[in-house]
Order: C-alpha cells, then structure tokens, then sequence
C-alpha cells in the first residue's frame, strides 16, 4: 500500500509539472511579442482588430473583483452554515440540510449561469433600471453560491475532525457551547477551514460557462453594473477559433490565472505557517 500511494502522490507531482511547464511554454512567445508591460497593463482587447490589442488589465481586475466579492459574500455564509451544521444542528436536521448541501455541490456549472440568466439578469435590469442586467454584480452573486458547496464541506470536515477533548475541556472550564465553538473549535480547525477558502477562490476565480452567460462577456474596464469579461472566459469565448498571436495570448492569459491560484496558495500557507509557530 506505501507503493501505491507514494505511486499516486508522484502522478499527481508529475500532472502539476506537465501542466506548469505546458502553461509556460505556450504563454511566454506571446508575453514576449506583445511585451509584458503592454500585456498586463494594457486596457484594451481587440484580438480580431486590423491592428490587434492585447492588454488584459480589464480582465485581471474583474477577475480580483468578482472573486473578492464572492469570498465576502460566500465565505461567512458557507462558515456560519458549516459551523451550524458540525456543531449546532440535531443529527435529524443536520440530515436534511447536508443533502441539499451536496445536490448544490452537484448542479453543472451551466445550470447555474442558465438561471442566472433567466432570473437574475433581469431582476438585476428591472431593480436598478440598467440597460443590461448582466453585470459584474451578478457574476458576483452567482460565483457566491457556486463557492459555497466546497466551503461549507471542507470546514465541516475540518470542525468535526477537532479532538472532543478541546471541547470537553473548554466546557469543563465554565465556557458556553457558543463560546467553545468559536474560541476553541473553529481555531483548532482553521487550517481546514483555510483550505475550504482556498478551494472557494479557486472556484470563484477559475469558473468560466456561468459567469460567461451573466456577466456579458464585455471587454470593459470593471464596474458593479457593467458588462464584463473575467479572464476565463476571455479564453473560453475566443479559444474555438483563435490563430496565431492571438492563440498565443490565450494561452498567456491561462498562465496568468495559474500564477494568481500559485499566489493565493502561497500567501495563505505563508499565513497559516506564521499563525501555528
């Protein structure tokens, strides 16, 4: 069994390697042509013009703002129901609210854009009386449920895995349940609970298919009630026929979300590192 497992890590090991070095490979000729500068801070993207633009700072922004907007959104709501679920719910509820938890976790990703689509863009429109209701404010709200499934499962897991004795302890020393579960429970379990967060922006930051159906998929600089393009579904909207440098771009954009996913893993074990010691 060591072998099969050490036989397992190493596949993995060597997938994320293919792919970094793939990323790498097919995104740098592009950076280079267009240079880095004008690649990431450019403001304007017109792939298809005569005289083709290539900057994607419109992109990288809407992706930062549409996933910090889910995180502040989704990641109270997804700990709270955590929380409820592990340590507050009777078994009978917790039992129906767990399924319904994991059929959420279940939905493709279309369904979701596809409701948005039909219920959200134009409830959006009518509220705020805009033009097009498909915004970045939608896409927020939408990569906000979408990341709560992942949240809600891995801080779970991580509450029930703390050792009863902490607990145990805490209450024997006059402490509330309320009052256990926040000061002794939650910061035993906060590792987990960091790697549910990460598993949530990874989500909300690499969807594509629904956030392209309720964002407009729009190569604006960001704002709440605009059409945008998240730097996904730059790559899915234009990837079917894409050719030469601009082929190239796409694949540099891929590097660019890669590197963002690096960076955020990263800060948070950095962080996670410095709070343990």
């Amino acid at each position: 069994m060591n072998a099969v497992f050490f036989i397992c890590g190493f596949i993995a090991i060597v997938f994320v390697l293919f792919i970094s070095i793939y990323l790498i490979v097919s995104g740098l000729p592009a950076i280079r042509e267009i240079g880095l500068v004008d690649f990431l801070f450019g403001t304007e993207w017109a792939s298809t013009a005569s005289e083709p633009s290539f900057g994607i700072l419109p992109f990288i922004l809407t992706s930062i703002y549409g996933t910090c907007g889910a995180i502040i959104l989704g990641v109270p709501v997804g700990f709270m129901t955590a929380v409820f679920l592990a340590k507050v719910a009777s078994p009978r509820l917790a039992g129906i609210v767990r399924p319904a938890v994991d059929l959420l976790a279940g939905i493709p990703s279309v369904v979701y854009g596809l409701i948005g689509m039909m219920v959200l863009v134009p409830a959006v429109r009518e509220a705020f009386t805009l033009p097009d209701g498909a915004s970045l404010f939608c896409a927020i709200i939408v990569l906000a449920i979408m990341i709560l499934p992942s949240i809600i499962s891995v801080s779970e897991t991580a509450l029930k895995a703390v050792p009863p004795e902490y607990e145990e302890a805490s209450l024997a020393l006059g402490a509330t349940h309320i009052e256990t579960v926040f000061r002794v429970s939650v910061p035993a379990a906060s590792s987990g609970i960091a790697a549910a967060v990460v598993l949530g922006i990874g989500r909300a930051i690499g969807e594509a298919m629904a956030i392209m159906m309720v964002a407009g998929n729009v190569a604006n600089m960001p704002g709440l009630f605009k059409s945008v393009r998240f730097l996904t579904t730059a790559v899915a909207s234009e990837m079917a026929y894409a050719s030469g440098l601009q082929r190239q771009a796409l694949y540099s954009i891929a590097l660019v979300l890669f590197v963002f996913i690096m960076i955020i893993n990263v800060i948070l074990n950095t962080v996670l590192k410095k709070k343990e010691a």
